[in-house]
Protein backbone atom coordinates (compact mmCIF):
# COMPACT_ATOMS: atom_id res chain seq x y z
CA UNK A 1 0.00 0.00 0.00
CA UNK A 2 1.24 3.31 -1.26
CA UNK A 3 1.51 5.82 1.84
CA UNK A 4 -0.11 9.10 2.69
CA UNK A 5 0.96 11.99 1.60
CA UNK A 6 3.00 13.70 4.23
CA UNK A 7 6.36 14.96 4.87
CA UNK A 8 8.90 12.67 3.86
CA UNK A 9 7.31 11.43 1.00
CA UNK A 10 8.83 10.46 -2.43
CA UNK A 11 6.16 11.76 -5.36
CA UNK A 12 7.28 9.88 -8.46
CA UNK A 13 6.00 11.32 -11.77
CA UNK A 14 4.01 8.75 -13.81
CA UNK A 15 4.78 7.86 -16.82
CA UNK A 16 1.35 9.91 -18.17
CA UNK A 17 2.76 12.60 -16.29
CA UNK A 18 3.16 15.30 -19.60
CA UNK A 19 3.35 18.51 -17.50
CA UNK A 20 6.79 19.64 -18.62
CA UNK A 21 7.67 20.76 -15.01
CA UNK A 22 7.24 17.21 -13.90
CA UNK A 23 7.49 15.24 -16.30
CA UNK A 24 10.29 11.85 -15.17
CA UNK A 25 10.38 13.96 -11.93
CA UNK A 26 10.67 12.30 -8.17
CA UNK A 27 9.86 15.19 -5.37
CA UNK A 28 10.72 15.26 -2.04
CA UNK A 29 7.48 16.15 -0.16
CA UNK A 30 8.89 18.39 2.88
CA UNK A 31 5.77 20.04 3.98
CA UNK A 32 1.75 19.11 3.61
CA UNK A 33 -1.24 19.96 5.47
CA UNK A 34 -4.41 21.98 4.62
CA UNK A 35 -2.47 25.05 3.33
CA UNK A 36 -0.96 23.04 0.74
CA UNK A 37 2.41 20.95 -0.04
CA UNK A 38 5.62 21.96 -0.70
CA UNK A 39 8.68 19.78 -1.94
CA UNK A 40 11.72 19.78 -4.47
CA UNK A 41 12.22 17.70 -7.69
CA UNK A 42 15.18 15.90 -6.49
CA UNK A 43 16.69 14.20 -10.04
CA UNK A 44 16.80 17.76 -12.03
CA UNK A 45 20.72 18.90 -11.64
CA UNK A 46 21.17 22.20 -13.48
CA UNK A 47 24.56 23.26 -15.39
CA UNK A 48 24.74 26.20 -12.56
CA UNK A 49 26.99 25.67 -9.33
CA UNK A 50 25.75 26.73 -6.26
CA UNK A 51 29.09 29.83 -6.08
CA UNK A 52 27.44 31.65 -8.81
CA UNK A 53 23.80 32.67 -6.81
CA UNK A 54 26.02 32.43 -3.23
CA UNK A 55 28.79 34.67 -4.38
CA UNK A 56 29.09 36.28 -0.72
CA UNK A 57 29.79 32.84 0.79
CA UNK A 58 33.65 32.45 0.67
CA UNK A 59 33.92 28.78 1.39
CA UNK A 60 32.02 28.38 -1.77
CA UNK A 61 34.39 30.19 -4.02
CA UNK A 62 36.58 26.62 -5.31
CA UNK A 63 34.39 24.51 -4.62
CA UNK A 64 31.48 23.24 -7.47
CA UNK A 65 28.45 22.04 -5.85
CA UNK A 66 25.50 21.46 -8.41
CA UNK A 67 22.25 23.44 -8.26
CA UNK A 68 19.55 21.39 -8.61
CA UNK A 69 16.03 23.02 -10.04
CA UNK A 70 13.75 22.35 -7.44
CA UNK A 71 10.82 23.20 -8.79
CA UNK A 72 8.76 26.22 -11.03
CA UNK A 73 7.97 28.16 -8.00
CA UNK A 74 10.28 31.15 -7.11
CA UNK A 75 12.68 29.97 -9.31
CA UNK A 76 15.75 32.78 -8.38
CA UNK A 77 15.00 31.38 -4.66
CA UNK A 78 17.54 29.02 -3.10
CA UNK A 79 16.77 26.56 -1.14
CA UNK A 80 18.96 24.08 0.72
CA UNK A 81 18.49 20.59 2.10
CA UNK A 82 20.56 18.73 4.35
CA UNK A 83 21.76 15.46 5.79
CA UNK A 84 22.90 15.87 9.11
CA UNK A 85 23.61 14.23 12.76
CA UNK A 86 21.94 17.40 14.69
CA UNK A 87 19.30 19.66 13.75
CA UNK A 88 20.26 23.02 13.01
CA UNK A 89 18.80 26.02 13.53
CA UNK A 90 16.25 27.48 11.28
CA UNK A 91 15.01 24.48 9.44
CA UNK A 92 12.23 22.09 9.37
CA UNK A 93 12.78 18.74 9.87
CA UNK A 94 11.44 16.52 6.69
CA UNK A 95 12.45 13.40 7.88
CA UNK A 96 15.30 10.72 8.85
CA UNK A 97 18.08 13.04 9.59
CA UNK A 98 17.10 15.52 6.73
CA UNK A 99 16.37 18.97 7.09
CA UNK A 100 15.04 22.23 4.89
CA UNK A 101 16.47 25.34 5.25
CA UNK A 102 18.81 26.75 7.50
CA UNK A 103 21.61 29.39 7.10
CA UNK A 104 24.76 30.19 5.60
CA UNK A 105 26.29 29.58 9.18
CA UNK A 106 24.65 25.74 8.83
CA UNK A 107 26.07 25.58 5.32
CA UNK A 108 29.35 26.97 6.17
CA UNK A 109 29.74 24.51 8.78
CA UNK A 110 29.24 21.51 6.55
CA UNK A 111 31.26 22.82 3.89
CA UNK A 112 33.91 22.89 6.48
CA UNK A 113 33.55 20.39 8.16
CA UNK A 114 31.17 17.72 7.36
CA UNK A 115 30.49 14.38 9.55
CA UNK A 116 30.88 11.40 7.04
CA UNK A 117 27.14 11.00 6.78
CA UNK A 118 26.42 14.80 6.12
CA UNK A 119 25.22 16.29 2.67
CA UNK A 120 23.55 19.07 1.58
CA UNK A 121 21.57 20.08 -1.80
CA UNK A 122 20.87 23.04 -3.19
CA UNK A 123 17.93 23.70 -5.02
CA UNK A 124 16.31 27.12 -7.25
CA UNK A 125 12.74 26.51 -6.77
CA UNK A 126 10.59 24.70 -5.53
CA UNK A 127 7.21 22.96 -6.18
CA UNK A 128 4.14 24.32 -4.70
CA UNK A 129 0.29 22.80 -4.73
CA UNK A 130 -1.94 24.83 -3.41
CA UNK A 131 -5.27 23.50 -0.76
CA UNK A 132 -6.13 19.90 -2.36
CA UNK A 133 -4.31 20.69 -5.55
CA UNK A 134 -1.93 17.53 -4.85
CA UNK A 135 -4.62 15.64 -3.62
CA UNK A 136 -6.59 16.03 -7.04
CA UNK A 137 -3.51 15.33 -9.09
CA UNK A 138 -3.29 11.87 -7.03
CA UNK A 139 -7.08 11.41 -7.84
CA UNK A 140 -5.91 11.36 -11.50
CA UNK A 141 -2.54 8.91 -11.10
CA UNK A 142 -0.46 12.25 -11.90
CA UNK A 143 1.67 10.54 -8.93
CA UNK A 144 3.53 7.43 -7.21
CA UNK A 145 3.71 7.92 -3.84
CA UNK A 146 7.12 5.78 -1.74
CA UNK A 147 8.61 6.83 1.36
CA UNK A 148 11.86 8.72 1.08
CA UNK A 149 15.67 7.75 0.93
CA UNK A 150 18.23 10.16 1.92
CA UNK A 151 20.40 7.70 0.04
CA UNK A 152 18.67 8.71 -3.11
CA UNK A 153 18.41 12.32 -2.31
CA UNK A 154 21.99 13.11 -1.45
CA UNK A 155 24.53 10.05 -2.93
CA UNK A 156 22.12 8.51 -6.14
CA UNK A 157 22.87 9.77 -9.95
CA UNK A 158 20.41 12.08 -10.37
CA UNK A 159 19.75 11.04 -14.31
CA UNK A 160 18.97 7.29 -12.71
CA UNK A 161 16.55 8.07 -9.42
CA UNK A 162 13.21 8.05 -11.67
CA UNK A 163 13.99 4.93 -13.80
CA UNK A 164 15.47 2.72 -10.67
CA UNK A 165 12.83 3.87 -8.76
CA UNK A 166 10.13 2.58 -12.03
CA UNK A 167 12.04 -0.42 -12.14
CA UNK A 168 11.89 -1.39 -8.89
CA UNK A 169 8.08 -1.28 -9.01
CA UNK A 170 7.98 -3.45 -11.39
CA UNK A 171 5.27 -4.39 -13.65
CA UNK A 172 3.63 -2.61 -15.50
CA UNK A 173 5.79 0.78 -14.87
CA UNK A 174 9.52 -1.12 -15.39
CA UNK A 175 9.14 -0.55 -19.27
CA UNK A 176 9.34 2.81 -18.46
CA UNK A 177 12.61 2.45 -16.70
CA UNK A 178 14.07 2.10 -20.07
CA UNK A 179 12.41 5.09 -21.76
CA UNK A 180 15.39 7.59 -22.65
CA UNK A 181 15.53 10.77 -20.66
CA UNK A 182 13.07 13.57 -21.94
CA UNK A 183 15.61 16.29 -23.92
CA UNK A 184 13.63 18.89 -22.84
CA UNK A 185 14.49 17.93 -19.12
CA UNK A 186 17.83 19.47 -18.62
Amino acid sequence: MAPSLGKGIFLIASPGLRDPNFRQSVVLLCQHGPEGALGVVVNRPTAMHLSEVLPQVPVLESQRHVLFSGGPVQPNHVLLLYRLTKEPPDTHHVFDGVYLGGNLDSLERVLEKPASTEAFRAYLGYAGWGPGQLENEMKVGSWITLPADPTVVFEKDPSRIWPDILRSLGSPFDHYAEMPPDPGLN
